[in-house]
């Protein structure tokens, strides 16, 4: 590969550096400024002028780079979307389960840019208080996991 090409592409991705940890730390104005006041009084860091565009850069498209981001992270299919009735069971294999309720929820999962798959479940009373138990678990567990000390 030609030196100065191969110069020309790091000289590209080092410029791309302080957006990267930038939105990595999803950083507010005033984290903006210190990162960016920092970047320009270390040796070998960015102008005054870089740093302004910098930070025009990431106030206008701070929103679209985060998801962009989070994008690109994702390996699976992500929920899309749910919806959910009630119905009553018209057919069983038993007898007394027929006119029973049923929830019936149903799952849209995907990833960006692609089709979406569909799951869908049904439920009866027991496996609804069931996932509502797990989903608290759930909820609980992440509360924790997010508590500021």
């Amino acid at each position: 590969m030609d030196s100065a090409l191969q110069g020309t592409r790091l000289t590209a991705f080092d410029s791309c550096k302080p957006i990267i940890s930038i939105a990595s730390a999803d950083m507010d104005l005033n984290q903006l400024e210190a990162f960016l006041t920092a970047q320009t009084k270390k040796q070998g860091g960015i102008t005054a002028d870089q740093a302004a565009v910098i930070a025009k850069f990431w106030k206008s498209h701070r929103t679209k780079i985060r998801e962009s981001l989070i994008n690109q992270s994702r390996w699976d299919n992500t929920l899309r979307n749910v919806n959910w009735r009630v119905d009553l069971k018209s057919q069983s294999r038993h007898i007394d389960q027929i006119n029973t309720p049923v929830a019936i929820v149903e799952m849209e999962l995907g990833k960006n840019g692609k089709e979406s798959d569909f799951l869908c479940l049904e439920f009866d009373e027991a496996r609804v208080n069931q996932m509502l138990k797990k989903l608290s678990e759930i909820e609980e567990s992440i509360s924790t996991l997010t508590q500021t000390t």
